[in-house]
């Protein structure tokens, strides 16, 4: 009731001095005050005590209101102590029935959740997976959850079927082609059944999991010093290392942080390791065409792609996934979709021509980077011809330093052993 005794007070001693601006106040540094302006002092009563001067008046206390600070200073710590004491013993009585109320909270979380994924499954049309023993992923009609709801329009569900011998899907298409939708939904649907979800697709038969790897996005960590491709190679590298025959490993565009021979190069024998040595199901999105070929070296390697047209200038993403591998990237059709000025979409478009013409097959056909060099191929030197019987000492010497280069385990070498051979066979060279 402070603030009705304040104004009922100050209403008092208005009347009863006769000072019409008379004011009761309070700050937190002074507490309680009567303040009356100094035009006003021969009116003060005798019964007033200076508390302040201030610039254009002064403040005075009475015992009645002096008094009542009293008590309302003293309400405050009496009020907190009291809090503090009704909260003890709270904690105590509650203390007495904390198993109880642990295991009731802990049944009341799970039935949140369930609830909770209960009506997903019944507002969005989810289906009850199948859990396998037999070493399967097998979804049809597969969605993305989040994608799904913000869509404007329809979502273009796919398939995916992995299984022993259909072990990695290499996924080639455009840009914004929807080929990280796809890995992404298919690992969701697979984290969402193991907790005991329905899943976004019309069917799904998951076999034994283990666990999600996924090697997606760029980022740096340079407080550390490891830039973006660092980064990912740190996250490929423990990818290789930790992933088993029962893992799903997503890996989205490896080696583009580098040169394309270094980032082709390590692309490709990150695939060839998750397929032959790891044997993890795998969904590889890439733009190198030539990781297309593995799928011809490799029997659990399968190309898929992300379907796109071109209509005139403007490129029409369609979102379904078709076997085999994609025909383009349509880099620059994405680039002008992102509003990149039209001199340099014109410019980058005879660069492309050009280096495409470059990169035709032409009279001298330019080898495979992966495949070994013909034996027909190779070039032979006029000396070679000429000297029959130099050429055959050379190929005596060629089988020695083969036979040399045969015993050298490069993993094992220490760097002094390591140029101890390089004198060795030197020697023999020469």
């Amino acid at each position: 009731n402070a603030d009705a005794f304040l104004i009922e007070l100050e209403a008092r001693e208005r009347i009863a001095s006769g000072i019409a601006n008379l004011k009761v106040a309070y700050n937190r540094v002074h507490g309680f005050y009567i303040e009356i302006s100094k035009t006003q002092g021969d009116k003060v009563p005798t019964h007033y005590t200076r508390r302040q001067t201030v610039k254009d008046s002064e403040r005075y206390i009475t015992e009645e209101l002096k008094s009542f600070e009293d008590k309302f200073l003293s309400a405050r710590e009496r009020s907190l102590a009291r809090e503090k004491q009704l909260f003890e013993q709270l904690l105590v009585s509650l203390s007495e029935q904390l198993e109880v109320l642990k295991l009731k909270a802990d049944a009341l979380s799970w039935l949140d959740v369930l609830c909770n994924l209960a009506e997903r499954a019944l507002s969005l049309n989810w289906s009850k997976p199948e859990f396998s023993q037999q070493p399967v992923l097998e979804i049809r009609a597969g969605r993305h959850p989040v994608v799904e709801q913000v869509l404007e329009g329809a979502f273009e569900a796919n398939d995916l079927q992995l299984d022993r011998q259909r072990k990695m899907l290499i996924i080639t298409g455009p840009n914004m082609g929807g080929k990280s939708t796809y890995m992404r939904q298919n690992a969701l649907i697979v984290l969402l059944a193991h907790i005991g979800s329905f899943v976004p697709a019309a069917y799904a038969q998951i076999g034994p999991i283990d666990r999600i790897f996924t090697r997606i996005g760029a980022g740096d960590d340079l407080t550390r010093g490891q830039s973006t491709f660092m980064v990912e190679m740190t996250e490929t590298a423990a990818i290789l290392h930790a992933a088993t025959a029962e893992s799903l490993v997503l890996m989205d565009e490896i080696g583009r942080g580098t040169s394309t021979y270094d980032g082709l190069s390590i692309a490709q024998a990150v695939a060839v390791e998750l397929a032959s040595r790891n044997q993890s199901y795998a969904l590889f999105a890439t733009h190198y065409f030539e990781l297309t070929e593995l799928a011809q070296q490799l029997e659990c390697v399968y190309n898929v792609h992300v379907e796109a047209v071109e209509r005139g200038e403007q490129l029409l993403f369609l979102h379904a996934l078709k076997a085999g591998p994609a025909s383009q990237s349509f880099g620059i059709n994405v680039a002008a979709l992102a509003g990149m000025p039209a001199p340099v979409l014109r410019r980058a478009r005879k660069l492309l021509q050009a280096l495409e013409a470059k990169a035709r097959p032409n009279a001298h056909p330019q080898m495979s980077l992966f495949d070994p060099p013909d034996a027909s191929s190779v070039a032979r030197t006029p000396t070679q011809l000429d000297r029959p019987e130099q050429a055959s000492e050379q190929a005596s010497g060629g089988a020695q330093l083969l036979a040399l280069i045969a015993e050298i385990d490069p993993d094992s070498l220490s760097p002094k052993a390591a140029l101890e051979w390089v004198y060795r066979l030197k020697g023999l060279a020469n």
